[in-house]
């Protein structure tokens, strides 16, 4: 006779564990299932290994989705103030970093080792490594079957994430899941991942890796003003990462502009020296590192004395340091990506509990879900949030 269960959770991340914690904790019998070996692996690695573990800026206009108000109902009612509350409980140490990021003093194990304190209060069981072969419903109830045998529950969270980083357990196990049971999926790609240059951007501007460059960049509707990274693929670094959750693959119509002079005063500086005797390109070394200066100049055209401009043309090579064009071939992957956008759609989810409408007792939260944050905190956030909205429902 199989075991059951008030609440059986499929994935033990950051959703999941905090989901468990909580339904245990409410005095229902929780068991937590996970294939990957490894406890919380992409906290471990996230923040370069500090963890990024929320934003004091949080609101729902740092988050994509089809769907935008949804989720607003489970962010109000977990804010980041109540993370910080259970992290301050467990004597964590942190520091806020820039834009409201806070991270730990120590390492991202103490975010994992706090969540498994936890559900340890909730008596939460688990089966870890182990795999789940399918998904039956027999009546009221859920039928788990797995490498270590079938279990059922009244409630069935799933918490198993999107495609980024498969290397660690990655899969598409959560879409399957809500198919399987009549929901739709926003189609997934990679978000919050560097971005490819084409051969020939490449070519141009490919030896320049390791320059970094505070600039502002935008592409179909979103604006952010951090730091560009070139690459020898293409361009990274945290303004890229951002605008790449804007930019769809393929859409030409839809170039990143990337504003190489987002001080104003780069700009007036500039045109001040409209009639310095001195090669544009050294003149743009003096705000710019000198091989990036030399060949910005020499793919416009722009190898002369300033005085042998034009005002038309001189203002011309400015407007192009204000607006660079540039058309990624694609991104670099969910190998990559610190995120998956797109998901299980949520306009057939309560944004309440994270409950199928259709589906009782069916949940989705954390990463599978079509809710993707910022940079900086914001997607861990809403696996503390959605994680708390399902662990006080289900069951």
């Amino acid at each position: 006779m199989s075991a059951h269960y008030d609440v059986i959770i499929i994935g033990a991340g950051a959703a999941g564990m905090m989901c468990a914690g909580v339904a245990g904790q409410r005095g229902k019998r929780v068991l937590l299932i996970d294939h990957y070996h490894k406890l919380g692996e992409k906290i471990r690695i996230s923040g370069g290994g500090r963890c990024n573990f929320t934003n004091l800026h949080t609101k729902p206009e740092n988050f994509l989705s089809q769907n935008p108000h949804f989720c607003r109902s489970a962010l109000a009612r977990y804010s980041p103030q109540d993370f910080i509350k259970l992290v301050e409980q467990h004597g964590i140490q942190f520091h806020e970093k820039t834009l409201g990021q806070l991270f730990c003093d120590n390492s991202a194990t103490e975010i994992i080792q706090m969540l498994k304190i936890e559900c340890d209060r909730g008596h939460v069981e688990w089966k870890m490594p182990c795999g789940v072969t399918g998904i039956t419903r027999e009546g009221e109830n859920y039928c788990i079957h797995s490498e270590q045998g079938v279990v059922s529950s009244a409630s069935l969270v799933i918490a198993t994430g999107g495609l980024t980083v498969p290397k660690i357990g990655a899969t598409a196990f959560g879409y399957k899941v809500a198919e399987q049971f009549g929901l739709k999926i926003v189609p997934p790609r990679p978000a919050l991942v560097p971005l490819s240059f084409d051969p020939e951007t490449l070519a141009r501007y490919g030896d320049l890796s390791g320059i970094s460059l505070d600039a502002e960049v935008t592409c179909h509707g979103g604006r952010f003003r951090e730091a560009v990274l070139l690459t020898h693929r293409g361009i990274s670094g945290p303004a890229i990462l951002q605008i790449s959750s804007y930019w769809q693959d393929g859409l030409a119509q839809h170039p990143i502009h990337i504003n190489l002079l987002p001080n104003p005063q780069q700009a007036h500086w500039l045109r001040e020296q409209r009639h310095a005797k001195a090669q544009f390109n050294n003149v743009l070394a003096e705000i710019f590192p000198k091989r990036l200066a030399q060949q910005w100049s020499e793919a416009n055209q722009l190898i002369k004395v300033n005085n042998q401009f034009t005002d038309k043309a001189y203002e011309a090579a400015i407007g192009a340091l204000e607006s660079w064009s540039v058309k990624p071939s694609g991104t670099l992957g969910y190998n990559k990506a610190e995120v998956t956008l797109g998901g299980v759609d949520t306009r057939k989810l309560s944004s309440k509990t994270m409950e199928a409408a259709t589906v009782k007792g069916l949940y989705f939260i954390g990463e599978v879900v079509d809710v993707t944050g910022h940079l900086g905190g914001f997607n861990f956030q809403w696996a503390w949030a959605s994680g708390v909205a399902a662990g006080s429902a289900a069951g």
